[in-house]
C-alpha cells in the first residue's frame, strides 16, 4: 500500500507540474519582417517578454517579399499598413510614417535642389528592386490631393533599405525611404531632406496575422507587447 501511496504522490506532483506548464506560455512564434523594423521596434519591445517567459522562442525571417504567412507557417508578418491584405487582422505597432527624399551635402554641392518631384528625373537616384513584382519601385508623391509618380534613374539598385542609406551618405545619389530610417542622419546634418511638402503621412508598421486562427498564449503575449499606444508616443 505504501508503494501505491508513493505513486499517488508522484502522479499528483506530475499533475502540478503540468498545471504549472499550462500557466507558463511556451512555444515558438515565427514572424517575417524587414531588418530595420526588427532592430528598431520588434527586438526592443520583445526583449522584456523573453526575459519574463523563458519558454517562449521567437524566430524572425528577414524578408522584403510578400510572404504567404499561412502557406509558409508564420504566425505573423510586419508590413506598412497600406500593403496588408484585407482578410488579415492588422495591429499597429508604430506611429504613422512619412517618406523622405534625402541626399548628402556633398551631393547637393554638385547638383541643384529639386523643387518638384518631376525634377528628380534629372538627378542620380538610388533605386529599389521590388521583390514581389521584380520591377523598380516607382517614387510616389502627393501634395494637396495632387499625386505624382516618378520613374527615377541612377547608378545603384538595391533590394533592401540599409545600403540605400549608406549610398546616400556617401553622396552617390538621392534616396527615398521611410523617414524613421533616415531621421538620425537628417538631424545630424549628414543628409539633407528635400520635397518634404510632397510626402504626406501614411499608415506605419503593422503586425498582421490570419483572422481565422486562434492566437496561442505565446502569440497573445507578443501581440500585447507590440501594441502601439499613441498616447505614449512623443512627437519628434
Amino acid at each position: 500500500m505504501h508503494a501505491i501511496g508513493h505513486r499517488f504522490d508522484e502522479i499528483e506532483a506530475e499533475l502540478d507540474a503540468l498545471t504549472d506548464l499550462r500557466d507558463k506560455p511556451a512555444g515558438t512564434v515565427r514572424i517575417t519582417c524587414g531588418d530595420f523594423v526588427l532592430e528598431s521596434v520588434l527586438l526592443p519591445k520583445l526583449a522584456p517578454l523573453l526575459r519574463a517567459y523563458p519558454d517562449i522562442k521567437l524566430e524572425f525571417d528577414v524578408n522584403y517579399g510578400f510572404r504567404d504567412i499561412v502557406a509558409d507557417r508564420f504566425d505573423a508578418g510586419v508590413r506598412l499598413g497600406s500593403t496588408i491584405d484585407k482578410d488579415m487582422i492588422a495591429q499597429p505597432i508604430g506611429p504613422p510614417l512619412r517618406m523622405a527624399v534625402v541626399g548628402s551635402p556633398d551631393y547637393f554641392g554638385r547638383h541643384p535642389v529639386p523643387k518638384t518631384p518631376q525634377d528628380l528625373t534629372t538627378h542620380l537616384c538610388i533605386n529599389q528592386r521590388m521583390p514581389s513584382s521584380g520591377g523598380l519601385y516607382v517614387w510616389d508623391f502627393e501634395r494637396r490631393g495632387r499625386k505624382a509618380n516618378v520613374r527615377v534613374d541612377g547608378p545603384l539598385i538595391f533590394n533592401t533599405t540599409s545600403p540605400q542609406v549608406d549610398a546616400a551618405l556617401a553622396g552617390l545619389g538621392l534616396a527615398l525611404l521611410p523617414e524613421d530610417e533616415l531621421i538620425v542622419h537628417i538631424q545630424s546634418g549628414k543628409l539633407v531632406r528635400v520635397l518634404a511638402d510632397w510626402c504626406p503621412k501614411f499608415a506605419g508598421y503593422h503586425l498582421y496575422y490570419p483572422s481565422r486562427r486562434q492566437p496561442s498564449p505565446a502569440f497573445s503575449l507578443v501581440l500585447q507587447a507590440l501594441r502601439f499606444d499613441p498616447s505614449h508616443h512623443a512627437i519628434a
